[in-house]
């Protein structure tokens, strides 16, 4: 096994990275090696010197600051990686700078379009599942590899919290509101879904593909005459949106979301939680959840 596959064996075992984050490691650090191979060397020898030069060369190659910045933090882990398990003397990464990539704002639907494409019948083939997502992702702002893992035990009706284990092995707990809760509640009446069984699973019993939530979230958007490039990140940046458009709370945005940034992240660590739900409730459109088990 060569020592990038150990690094990623270490990212998938112990930091429990998704296949698609692998991937894209993989594939970062199969450009250096390569790139390393022409110059005669291997990754684990490179300097910064060296390092520095690799980035320029893709650069030069025409990929985009993004590509580049991406293709960097894959370095800087990797090395660092290195240098805790005293494989290398000092860590090359230290220090390098990608090209700054324009920084896009993200598209979200607006609050109508928004309630749009969550109130679908649930008289169709899969309705009541797909009611259920819907309502759910717009309602917690979970990312797409959340939502797919979720398991019934993760939900709890009475507190209208969902347990999410997110990037970084993280976890948090999200409010959903009323309307999920109701959605989700029908779904499970009609799935008998087992404590432990995915909330949304796919064919074969195990937890839905990502794939299949994107290419079904489309579908949904241009059933309910939403005629835009609808996708599980928008609802995300939707939630986002509409409860920092009517709060005015970064910081209480930034703790429901699960930012792994520690940029981002780092001066929310002692938020309350129950400020969060407070501003949960208060700012989402569609919250309103139950208090002392009654519907308000």
């Amino acid at each position: 096994m060569s020592i990038a596959q150990d690094f990623l064996s270490h990212l998938q075992v112990e930091r429990r990275m998704s296949a698609h984050t692998l991937d894209a490691y993989r594939r970062d650090l199969d450009a250096l090696a390569a790139w390393a191979e022409g110059q005669g060397a291997v990754i684990d020898t490179l300097d910064g010197a060296q390092l520095r030069q690799f980035i320029a060369d893709e650069h030069r190659r025409g990929l985009s600051p993004t590509s580049l910045q991406r293709r960097l933090s894959a370095c800087r882990s990797f090395y660092a990686w290195l240098l805790k398990h005293h494989r290398i003397e000092a860590n090359p990464a230290t220090g390098l700078k990608a090209p700054k990539a324009p920084r896009k704002l993200p598209q979200v639907l607006d609050a109508d379009e928004a309630v749009q494409l969550v109130e679908l019948p649930t008289d169709a083939p899969l309705g009541l599942r797909d009611r259920a997502l819907l309502e759910l992702f717009y309602s917690s702002g979970l990312r797409l590899s959340e939502l797919c893992a979720l398991i019934w035990r993760d939900l709890d009706f009475d507190t209208g919290l969902v347990n999410v284990l997110g990037k970084g092995n993280r976890e948090r707990r999200v409010p959903f509101g009323s309307h999920a809760r109701t959605a989700l509640q029908g779904w499970r009446a009609e799935s008998g879904g087992a404590a432990t069984a995915p909330v949304f699973p796919g064919r074969k019993g195990g937890p839905i593909t990502q794939r299949a939530v994107q290419i079904r979230i489309r579908q949904l958007a241009q059933r309910q005459g939403l005629f835009k490039h609808v996708h599980p990140h928008m609802l995300r940046h939707s939630f986002a949106s509409h409860i920092l458009e009517s709060s005015g709370d970064l910081r209480g945005v930034q703790e429901l979301l699960g930012h792994a940034d520690i940029a981002t992240t780092q001066i929310y660590t002692h938020l309350d939680f129950q400020h969060l739900a407070k501003v949960y409730d208060a700012a989402h459109p569609r919250a309103k959840r139950r208090k002392s088990g009654n519907e308000s």
